[in-house]
Order: structure tokens, then sequence, then C-alpha cells
């Protein structure tokens, strides 16, 4: 089969992790930031593809990262490696931003408009925090007058709303567990039985971690260890633990290098290291969650991912390898639904977020690297990455075989679509007190004590439009954590508290 010399193909990929027990990291002046992780994953990576050095490039992308702030960090890593790039790329925030970038590489390239480019990221938050707990300044590298401006190379989107930022509702690990009682009282299930699965499904993601040697953590835990609380396990926002929360707390970087099939012969990648990327589609669920239609579907996952297989020629049973973005068990339910995955098939190929590390943009990075090699050990095999952002809210989606696709790469859109589906009012304040309404998920917080301090309540009003409520009765919090409250009726007072009645 002859290629067209545009077709855009995926030839190396590095993983590269900054361990507790490193030499580096027991010193804080020379533990390395996080420009030097994305070097030395880009190092990594150029090896992965048999080139003998990082060549310049038409652009070095850089996934935005939270650990610190360089102003251009591209250009630094440029330095870092001395070598010049035609542009000097930074992107929105949001974890589905990797494959983001993968699929926006993919259209430059076949377009014309780039040969060669360069996707890194890398977060160094383990040792920031470790350098602030002790009072010490890091001497990292920082912008100055000489730093030019970066470009701009994805789009942000505000997820969280007017409603959602009254109530304080903004933070992940409050949302995800609201959407798992949605999820848990879908199903059917009890409170308990309900928690025993989705510890279940987390220790199978960590027997995952547990043999990958890019895995931040490599310890698999018994479904019991993770779902009881205890002093290295408190209770964050029930039904998640710390072990079900996605671990942020860690050193890492990952590279991709793409390029053109023409490009990649002149550079003489070997062939057996091509990994092509069929297709990918790029799309969110309505904006803000108070106005999901529901919290126990995900319509933009399912529309987003049949899009992408569509394009390749592929149904969901021809997929081999799956990579689903797993930060909460909710997300991963959320998804394997949406796509029509059993949830008891392997749906992680690092081990997720808990374990294998979610150093915070750039998770799907490390899952884009692990997949290319998965496929390359099985050739011909079909592989699919789901990307996330926000609160199941932003998504991205992309399919990697050893074998190049039938047609050219092809991606979708379908945000008019996804826009066009049914969407829930909400009720402010006013509007809702004196109302009866009945809970439709909720969220339990808990302190760093162990005991319950505020509840989080999405409720239905009885014309349809939802209202935010909460409550801060340390009792309440307690019995909304044994027993099903998804469906029970409340009043809402002129605070925004609800009472049940």
């Amino acid at each position: 089969m002859t290629l067209d010399s545009r077709t855009p193909v995926l030839v190396g990929c590095g993983q590269f992790l900054q361990r507790p027990d490193d030499p580096r990291a027991a010193s804080f002046d020379t533990a390395a930031d996080p420009v030097t992780l994305m070097a030395e994953a880009i190092r990594l990576a150029a090896a992965d593809a048999g080139l003998s050095a990082v060549p310049d490039v038409d652009a070095l992308r850089v996934v935005a990262l939270l650990s610190w702030k360089y102003g251009n960090p591209a250009w630094f890593v440029a330095r870092k490696l001395g070598i010049t790039a035609g542009q000097y790329g930074l992107s929105a925030n949001g974890g589905n931003t990797p494959q983001t970038l993968v699929n926006s590489a993919a259209l430059d390239i076949q377009t014309g408009r780039a040969d060669i480019i360069i996707l890194t990221g890398g977060e160094a938050s383990r040792t920031k925090q470790r350098a602030k707990r002790a009072g010490h300044m890091l001497t990292w590298p920082k912008a100055d007058s000489s730093t030019p401006s970066p470009e701009t190379v994805s789009v942000d989107l505000s997820m969280a709303g007017e409603q959602e930022i009254a109530r304080r509702l903004v933070m992940p690990v409050q949302v995800y567990p609201m959407f798992e009682t949605a999820i848990r009282a879908r199903a059917g299930r009890s409170v308990a039985d309900h928690h025993v699965f989705i510890s279940e499904l987390w220790s199978r993601f960590s027997k995952v971690a547990a043999t990958n040697p890019n895995a931040w953590s490599q310890r698999e835990l018994s479904a019991e260890e993770i779902r009881t609380p205890s002093a290295t396990n408190r209770m964050i926002g029930y039904p998640y633990t710390k072990y079900m929360n996605s671990n942020n707390d860690v050193d890492m970087g990952a590279a991709l290098i793409m390029c053109s099939v023409g490009k990649a012969e002149a550079l003489g990648v070997p062939r057996d290291q091509w990994v092509f990327i069929h297709s990918g589609s790029d799309c969110h669920e309505h904006q803000y969650i108070s106005n999901r239609w529901t919290f126990a579907e995900t319509p933009a996952i399912e529309l987003g991912g049949r899009c992408a297989l569509e394009l390749a020629g592929l149904g969901i049973d021809d997929i081999e390898i799956v990579d689903l973005y797993s930060c909460f068990a909710s997300a991963v339910q959320l998804g394997a639904q949406s796509l029509g995955l059993d949830i008891t098939s392997q749906l992680t190929r690092t081990g997720g977020l808990p374990f294998a590390g979610g150093p915070w943009n750039n998770y799907v990075m490390h899952a884009i690297a692990t997949v290319m090699n998965d496929v390359r050990e099985r050739p011909g095999a079909k592989g699919l990455v789901w990307a996330n952002g926000g609160y199941t809210t932003k998504h991205a989606f992309g399919i990697y075989c050893t074998e190049p696709p039938a047609v050219a790469f092809r991606h979708a859109h379908p945000q008019d679509e996804i826009d066009a589906m049914p969407r829930r009012d909400v009720a402010t304040l006013d509007q809702a007190a004196g109302e009866a309404a009945t809970i439709e998920a909720y969220s339990v917080m808990h302190g760093r004590d162990g005991s319950p301090e505020m509840v989080h309540a999405a409720c239905l009003l009885a014309d349809g439009r939802r209202a935010w409520a909460e409550s801060v009765d340390a009792s309440i919090g307690r019995e909304m954590c044994g027993d099903e409250f998804v469906g029970r009726r409340v009043d809402l007072d002129a605070k925004g508290v609800f009472h049940i009645t």
C-alpha cells in the first residue's frame, strides 16, 4: 500500500518520572523542574523513534501546567534541549488537552502546515509541595523580559457558571461524587453494594498500575483497602476515599513526536515504530453542570466516541485496547456506558489517575504513550483513548493502530448536535425558596477528621428546573452516607438549605 507522504504518524513516545527515591529529588536544589521532566521525556521519545538526537521541529506544544509558571514553557524546553521550533505553543487547561493536541497536530501535518511536531507536558507538583512545606524557595526558571510569548494552541472553556460559583460548587472533588450518587440510583444498587462495586473497579485499575513501569504507584490494592477509611485513606467526598481520587501529587513528564510519513522516512524512523491515528473527535457536554439533563448520562461522550469510531470505519467491538479517563470512578462508568463498553473489561492501560498518576492536565499524554507501545506489541490491534476535562465536560477521542487508515485521517467536532440536546433551566435561590423538590444527586464532603462537613445536593423542582441546595448538618451528612437519598423529598429555604420532609 502506497501511503500519502502527508499522512500523520506518531513515531516516538517517552515518559519520565522523578520518583520519591530518586537521589536527585532528595535535594530541592537538584530536583527536576517541570521543564526538565519534559525535556527528559522528549529525549526518550527521540530515542524511541530511533533518532540520535532531538530534531528541530515546526512546532513544540506544551500542555498547560499548574506546578510552575514559566510564561512560555515550550521556549524553555527548547532551550534545555538545544533545539529550535517554528512555533512555541501552550494549550488551554483541561485533561482533554493532550488528545486534542494530537488531533490538531494530525490535521496540521495532513494539510501541510507542519512536517514534524513535538507534544509534551509535565508537572513537578510533589517537589513543589514538599518545598512549600519545608519553607524552601525553589529557584526554577521563570519568564523575564526576554521570554517570548507563547502561541495559544487550544481553546479554553469556562465550566463554572454563576449558579455553581454562588454555591461554591467548583471543585471536581465535590462534583464527581454527585455523579456517583446519580449513577448508583440509576443502577438500583444499595449504598453499600455500590461502594463495593466501585472499589472493585478501582482495585482492577490498581492491578494494571502494579505492572506498569511508568506508573507512579505500583502497589496493587484490594477493594477493601480502597473503600475503607484509614489514617492514610481518609474519606474526602463520599463515597470517595483518598485512594479513589486522582493523585496529582506526582513529578511526571511525557512526550510524543508526530510527523508526516515523508518526514518519518527522511529521518529513518523504523517502520515498526510507526503508530497511525486513524480518526479523532472533540466536543463537550452542556457547558455548565447546572444545565445537564441528568448526571447519570453523558451524551457528548456517546456522540463524540461514535463519531471517532465511524470515521475510522469501526464499531466499539473492533476496539481491543482501551484507556478511559479515570480521575474518579463515576467518570469511568459514564465513559464505559456511553461508549458501550463492559465495565468489567480492561478499561485502563496505565492504571488510571489515582494509581498511575494524575499530573493535572497531562495524564492523557501518558495514556497515549502507553497505548502506542501496546499497539506496537499487537500489530493491527485498534486502540481507543478517551480524554476528559472538567466535570466530564470536555472530551477528545483518538483511534490508534500500527496499520494505516483505509482513508485519510478524519476529525469530527459535533458540537452543534450536542448543543441542541435537552437542557435544564436553573432556579435561583429566590425562585427555589419555599419550593418542594426531589433530590437527584448529592455529595457529602468530609473534613480531615473524617466527619461530614457539607452536603451539596442537586434538586429537581416540580416544573423540572434544577435547584442547588446544601446542608452543614453533620447528622444528615452521616445519614446520606448510609442510606439512599436520591429521590427523597425536601423543602428549600431562602438560604438554599434543604430540609428533609
